[in-house]
């Protein structure tokens, strides 16, 4: 039987998904949560059995409006997408969503605003109706705005006189907030000299370098005094995106080697931070010895993490914490494991060559390399996949990867690499390659929600 029209095939797609989530709901006696109330977390809204669901529903929706909508008036959205950024940064930076938090579903008038962050009403009306807009905040009544339940997550954890009093705390525990403060703030700025970069990528280090002025790499910059506050504010934003990963996900992959292991093999988690992984697996298998390495920075604060919670660990020597930087000469020679999380993308292939040989030269011919990061996908089917789990078909006319729905999030932060570092997310046969080059042969890929590389030694 012929495929339905793409336009009837979408719709179809978000019906039959609509009605599988307001079943499941029902069938817990609740209703699919409002847009126009605060988010509040309740199991259901996490269940994996429904998260598939989701994401069909809004790659439907996303490529129902690309096909719907005039191709000219879609550029005319899509070009001044700049703006979305800086008006979430402005109205994070501001406090807006701190402020509405405790107004309720009535929402406050721009003067109220104004009278508690000092920005024009004409402004706030202006940033506000333009997030309203896209579904950020409500409009209740004219100039009235309250938050709904995307705006309600731009909230920091403090409250508005802890912010007040202590400026320089004010994205602490705020993840999120603090994402998107930094993407309007040195990304944004970064962003300005993006296709400049791309062009003559000889000229600097990246787009970043040439915005900042500087020939620092992020992290070094976020040291200069000028800085103290970004300094902060993207710990805490990392803080929370490493939270997200659970520890399971560190386990089982390396768990498969672990159960395999004798008693003193070592494992060493290269750029580790403080070594929460490593707790994770030295719980699990502590008859294996552990070394943490990082900057001397980190391995200070590691030092009272491992003291909070497994004095013992360092005290019998089963976890060393080491400072090292990953472009020297490794120390750890003939490790059965050395793995690194989420930390590969931020370099360019020659850098990420490097960083593999140097492993290389300090392995034996049984060690193996472990990577923890994102798995770029191509838009269109990919025949040449070999390790990994089949990506599922997607139901037909949707793409492949599921458009802003699947890769929207991984495709962004790709070009955010590339804005920042001239460093990438990279495709499975990109990290294939990435092994060729530097003595190492890609032998298993274990998907899921952070996928885990598992390299041999050739």
């Amino acid at each position: 039987m012929a495929n339905p029209s793409p336009l009837r095939a979408l719709a179809d797609i978000i019906s039959a998904n609509v009605t599988i989530l307001e079943d499941a709901y029902a069938k817990e006696g609740a209703t699919f949560p409002s847009l126009d109330e605060p988010f509040k977390w309740a199991p259901i809204d996490t269940n994996p059995l429904l998260a598939e669901a989701k994401r069909l529903i809004a790659a439907a929706a996303g490529q129902l409006v690309a096909t719907v909508r005039s191709p000219v008036e879609t550029l005319q959205e899509y070009s001044p997408g700049m703006y979305l950024t800086v008006t979430l940064g402005t109205v994070v930076d501001t406090n807006v969503p701190d402020i509405l938090r405790d107004a309720g579903s009535e929402g406050l008038h721009i003067n109220a605003i104004s009278a508690k962050n000092g920005v024009d009403p004409s402004y706030l009306a202006r940033v506000l109706r333009f997030l309203a807009t896209r579904h950020v905040f409500k409009e209740v009544s004219p100039d009235v705005f309250s938050n709904n339940r995307i705006s309600s997550l731009l909230a920091k954890a403090k409250s508005l006189e802890e912010i007040r009093a202590d400026p320089m705390s004010r994205y602490d525990g705020a993840a999120l907030a603090s994402f998107i403060s930094a993407y309007a703030d040195e990304s944004l700025k970064a962003t300005v000299h993006f296709s400049e970069f791309v062009q003559n990528p000889k000229r600097s280090d990246a787009a970043f370098n040439i915005a900042h002025q500087t020939e620092a790499k992020m992290w070094d910059w976020y040291e200069e005094p000028r800085n103290e506050l970004r300094a902060r504010r993207f710990a805490a934003a990392m803080k929370g995106g490493a939270d997200r990963f659970p520890a399971d996900i560190f386990i089982n992959g390396i768990a498969i080697d672990c159960k395999n292991l004798q008693d003193s093999d070592v494992v060493v988690d290269v750029g580790g931070s403080v070594g929460a992984a490593v707790l994770s697996l030295w719980k699990l298998y502590p008859n294996l010895r552990y070394v943490v390495q990082d900057l001397e920075k980190q391995i200070v604060i590691a030092k009272e993490f491992w003291k909070d919670h497994a004095p013992d660990a360092l005290v019998n020597g089963s976890v060393e914490l080491q400072v090292y930087d990953f472009f020297t000469p490794q120390p750890v020679k003939g490790a059965a494991v050395y793995f690194h999380r989420v930390n590969m993308h931020n370099w360019p292939d020659h850098d990420a060559q490097r960083i593999m040989q140097i492993m290389r030269e300090a392995a034996n011919e049984n060690s193996k390399v472990v990577l923890f990061d994102i798995i770029a996908t191509h838009v269109c089917e990919d025949p040449v996949s070999e390790l990994s789990t089949v990506r599922k078909k997607m139901p037909y006319p949707l793409l492949p990867n599921l458009g802003v729905a699947g890769a929207g999030i991984h495709t962004a932060m790709d070009v955010q690499m590339l804005t920042l570092f001239n460093g990438k997310e990279r495709t499975e046969e990109e990290f294939r390659a990435l092994g060729r080059a530097s003595g190492w042969k890609l032998d298993k890929v274990i998907p899921g929600m952070l996928p885990a590389l598992i390299y041999t030694a050739i």
